[in-house]
C-alpha cells in the first residue's frame, strides 16, 4: 500500500494530529460558510502552505483524480446556466481537498487512527471504537491506492486497445477494489482481527 505521509519533514509534521484535524474541520466549515468566490481565498491557504513547506509538487499530484470531477461539475453548471455557482462549488471542493491532503501528508496514519479512536469512544455501546477507527484509517489509506489502480488499469487499456476507455474499465476497477479488500480482510484476520 502507498504511504500518504510525505518523506520530507516539515514544521507541520510536529503539530499534533488532533490539532490538525480540528483545524481542518474549522477550515472546512468556514469555507462552505463563505459566500461566492471567497472560496478562491480558501484554496489559496493550503496552496500557500504547501509552497512554503516545499510540498507543492507532491501535493499537486494528489489532485489528479479530482480534476475530472471538477470538469464534470463545471460542464453541468455551464449547461444549466449557473456557471458562477459551479465555479464556487469546484473551488470549495478543491480547497477542502487541498487542506485535507496537506493534513494527511504531514500526519502519520497511526496518529490519525489514535485521534479517531478517541473520537469514537462515546459510540462504544453501539460500535466498537477500534473497528470504527480502523475503518476510517482504511478509507484514508485506500483512496490513493484505488486512484493508482484505476490509473494503471486505464494505461493498460490504452496500451492494448485503440478504442476509447469504456465501461468495462469500471468493472475491472471494481473487481480490483474487491480483491484488495479481500486481501486486507485476510491479513487482518491472520493478525487477530480488530481487537
Amino acid at each position: 500500500m502507498l504511504t500518504l505521509t510525505s518523506s520530507r519533514h516539515t514544521a507541520l509534521h510536529d503539530w499534533s494530529a488532533g490539532g490538525k484535524l480540528a483545524g481542518l474541520a474549522v477550515f472546512s466549515v468556514a469555507l462552505f460558510a463563505l459566500p461566492g468566490l471567497w472560496s478562491l481565498a480558501g484554496l489559496g491557504l493550503p496552496l500557500a502552505a504547501t509552497l512554503a513547506l516545499g510540498l507543492f509538487p507532491e501535493w499537486l499530484r494528489l489532485f489528479r483524480p479530482l480534476v475530472w470531477m471538477g470538469l464534470v461539475i463545471l460542464a453541468w453548471h455551464g449547461l444549466t446556466g449557473t456557471a458562477p455557482e459551479g465555479l464556487t462549488a469546484v473551488l470549495r471542493m478543491f480547497a477542502a481537498f487541498g487542506a485535507a491532503n496537506l493534513v494527511t501528508m504531514t500526519t502519520r496514519l497511526t496518529d490519525m487512527q489514535a485521534v479517531f479512536l478517541w473520537l469514537a469512544r462515546p459510540l462504544a455501546p453501539v460500535i466498537p471504537p477500534a473497528r470504527l477507527a480502523l475503518a476510517m484509517a482504511l478509507v484514508i489509506r485506500f483512496v490513493p491506492v484505488l486512484a493508482l489502480r484505476a490509473d494503471q488499469l486505464s494505461q493498460a487499456w490504452r496500451a492494448r486497445s485503440p478504442r476509447r476507455i469504456g465501461w468495462p474499465l469500471v468493472f475491472a476497477i471494481t473487481l480490483a477494489a474487491l480483491d484488495d479488500a479481500e486481501h486486507v480482510a485476510e491479513a487482518l484476520q491472520a493478525r487477530g482481527g480488530t481487537e
